[in-house]
């Protein structure tokens, strides 16, 4: 927690600083006001000063709550603002480091967990900066300043505050010790429900195909269960708090009322002095429980903030390099003995990979399902680093390059259409921010997906939902091809993306990217033979490993693996044609 008080707390210095003097001030007239009213009653009522007393006195009351409530009021706004702008940068700042992390961090981490830590986590902390401000120097103030006030009025009664101070620390200390180990365990509780609670909702439409609302829900009301457990533990031991510091206090009172009694009668203490005493017990007993219930939230904003610091701590694996320049080799995309393993687990993903892609050619890449054509393409944009071996583009260790320069040579369409709110001609300007109506629709018509387009009723002004919820599957690839087009890369990589195309359409695609993408090296990954047929190298995969690379003709003739995927989906006839 100190880690990120010292990280951004320096930029709200004024705030705190201005907020917590203006919050002492309310503090010191809270501390006078027992003395007031005691002089009120001494002087005022039983001393003969009479009524003139009373009201001017009940007037500087007035006065000071008046003062006070300003006081009050300055501090509650810069506390709010500082917590609210501390709570922005971090979140900003999260944000961006989540970005710049690297595929396997993201996979480490997980996205539920990372969306609670955004979230959740930082909203904890955000409580504790308000509260920091407001309240961690008035209650301690009024703490001591009332302890000290009321042994300026009496050494004697004052012992009851001795015993009862250490008593009510005590107990906080007895409660809060054994309940700050729940509250980390209850964020990762929430991870949880934010996981099950996302792929429910994501994955409605197959929950309600296959029927599975009844097993889903049975899934949630365990994670929930869980967190309701882990929630009534730590609540039963935090529900103690309260009554325990009241019973001690509400003692002390009645001791105060007691023993005071006694001294009133013997002359050693005034009526008015009994009363500035339960005043002053009184505002131990709820500066006290504010204390109690700041530690409580003190813990959840440090539990938060340990996990917010894992993200923040980690170190993308992925430096960006410094290389801006184009490259000008002949070869497009190099792989040189190319092996990658997923967190380095040692079981490599793909091994010993080496081709070469020149400008202008297509790549067909094929295999079966997990063969690693996905994390072949991947290594291309530097999505992850190679164990082993090297890849360069355009001449280039793809290592040395800026990631905006290597990325921006590249357009990639993945497996999964993804498509965000706002208009299609918003979508299709993500590559390339100031591309024309006329670009958009060039690249449209190259993706098949003019026809679908035109029919929209609003063109390329039309809302897409979120995730592309109001589109068909394959209007979603052919859109997410057309962005990709739009702005004109080098490298075109179509991972499975035309899986939910029909063969008319996919056959059409192909042939508009061939005649309309010149001098681009485009990589089509797919399952179906028909669409890598016509490409100018395929290279096939086999568990990781690249068991054949050549025309279609020859691999038919010289790899098992390629002839045996060609015959299990086309006849004889038209393999060979």
């Amino acid at each position: 927690m100190f880690k990120l008080a010292r990280r951004y707390l320096g930029a709200v210095k004024k705030e705190i600083i201005i907020g917590q003097t203006s919050k002492l001030i309310e503090a010191i007239f809270e501390v006078i006001v027992p003395l007031i009213m005691a002089a009120i009653v001494d002087k005022g009522i039983n001393g003969g000063e009479g009524k003139p007393y009373i009201y001017k006195m009940g007037g500087l009351l007035v006065l000071l709550g008046v003062l006070g409530l300003i006081s009050a009021l300055i501090c509650q706004y810069l506390a709010s603002k500082a917590s609210q702008s501390v709570g922005t940068v971090m979140r900003n700042d999260m944000f961006r480091h989540i970005n710049r992390l690297s595929y396997a961090e993201l996979d480490k981490l997980g996205t539920p967990s990372l969306i609670t830590r955004l979230t959740n986590d930082i909203n904890q902390v955000q409580q504790a900066v308000a509260m920091y401000i407001r309240l961690v120097v008035r209650a301690p103030f009024i703490v001591i300043g009332s302890a000290i006030m009321a042994l300026s009025i009496d050494a004697k009664l004052s012992l009851i505050f001795v015993v009862v101070i250490p008593a009510v620390v005590l107990i906080l200390y007895l409660i809060m010790s054994r309940s700050i180990k729940y509250y980390k365990v209850i964020q990762k509780k929430l991870d949880r429900i934010s996981l099950v609670t996302r792929e429910g909702l994501s994955g409605v439409r197959v929950i309600r195909a296959f029927s599975r609302q009844e097993t889903e829900q049975k899934r949630f009301d365990e994670a929930n269960d869980e967190y309701l457990r882990i929630s009534l533990s730590v609540g039963r031991l935090s529900a103690l708090l309260n009554p325990l510091t009241y019973a001690v206090l509400n003692l002390a009172i009645a001791a105060v009322v007691w023993f005071g009694g006694f001294r009133v009668n013997v002359g050693d203490l005034t009526q008015g002095e009994v009363i500035a005493f339960v005043n002053y017990m009184t505002q131990i007993s709820l500066a006290l429980v504010v204390v109690a219930n700041l530690v409580v939230l003190f813990t959840k904003a440090a539990a938060s903030s340990v996990r917010i610091n894992e993200v923040l701590d980690i170190e993308p694996s992925l430096k960006n390099g410094d290389y801006m320049g184009g490259g000008n080799d002949s070869d497009a995309v190099r792989f040189d003995n190319v092996s990658f393993s997923y967190n380095s687990s040692g079981e490599h993903a793909l091994e010993g990979i080496t081709f070469t892609a020149k400008k202008g050619e297509t790549i067909g890449i094929i295999g079966g399902t997990g063969s690693g054509k996905s994390t072949l393409v991947n290594l291309i944009p530097r999505f992850y680093d190679v164990t082993e071996g090297s890849i360069t583009v355009n001449g280039t260790d793809v290592r040395a390059y800026d990631f905006n320069i290597l990325r921006n040579k590249i357009g990639i369409v993945p497996q999964k259409a993804v498509l965000f709110s706002g208009t299609v001609a918003e979508n299709m300007r993500w590559g390339k921010q100031d591309a024309t109506d006329d670009e958009i629709y060039a690249a449209i018509k190259t993706a098949q997906a003019e026809e679908f387009v035109n029919r929209l009723h609003d063109g390329l002004n039309t809302k897409i939902s979120q995730g592309g919820k109001n589109l068909s599957g394959g209007q979603k690839q052919r859109l997410t091809i057309a962005r990709a087009l739009v702005s004109k890369p080098e490298v075109l990589i179509l991972d499975d993306s035309a899986s939910a195309l029909d063969f008319a359409t996919d056959a059409a695609l192909r042939k508009a990217i061939a005649q309309d993408t010149e001098n681009m090296t485009v990589f089509i990954v797919s399952q179906r033979a028909n669409s890598i047929r016509q490409a100018d190298k395929i290279i096939v995969l086999d568990d990781g490993k690249q068991v054949g690379m050549g025309t279609h003709k020859e691999l038919l003739e010289g790899c098992e693996v390629y002839r045996e995927i060609c015959y299990s989906q086309l006849s004889k006839e038209e393999v060979e044609k």
